[in-house]
């Protein structure tokens, strides 16, 4: 039950991401920079007692290392066939983090989509350059559990506006 419920948010995310970056895939440089098919992580925001109730649920998964500027917590959970799924929430549900922001907006929900890339910095340029594409942040920043991440606000035919996070290891 849990697999099919996770297969479904996962799709719900993944598929106006997908729409949204397809053009992407079609630039051989931004291609090999994420490979023939990339990683994807589905981030899902949810308030602090649901994030408790998720993550015991799943036997206690370990926290990611998050940067304290980015009033966030989060960790992962796998599933069949490359589901993954990132559980997020925030530490200050009236703060100005990202995802408490989020929160405040839109409610509980699908609130990124994370592509996992060997060069973030110049993925980012190739999409500034190629695709017109600008990022959130003038340069990549530290991300959770030791990543480097840069997010793109994109629009996906038909589905409003994506956010799109290219994290490398």
């Amino acid at each position: 039950m849990r697999s099919a419920a996770a297969t479904e948010i996962y799709r719900r995310g993944r598929v106006p991401a997908d729409r949204a970056a397809y053009a992407w895939w079609s630039n051989p440089e931004l291609a090999e920079l994420c490979g023939a098919s990339p990683a994807v992580t589905v981030g899902v925001a949810v308030r602090p007692a649901t994030f408790a109730r998720i993550r015991e649920a799943n036997g206690l998964p370990p926290l990611a290392l998050v940067p304290p500027d980015q009033d966030a917590e989060e960790f992962e959970l796998h599933f069949p066939n490359d589901v993954s799924l990132d559980v997020l929430t925030t530490g200050d549900p009236d703060g100005q983090g990202a995802i408490a922001l989020y929160l405040a907006k839109f409610g509980e929900g699908v609130q990124q989509v994370e592509f996992r890339c060997q060069d973030v910095d110049r993925a980012t340029q190739v999409l500034k350059e190629n695709f017109g594409v600008q990022p959130i942040y003038p340069q990549t920043r530290a991300g959770a559990g030791n990543t480097r991440v840069n997010f793109f606000l994109v629009n996906s035919h038909n589905s409003g506006k994506v956010l799109i996070e290219l994290y490398e290891t």
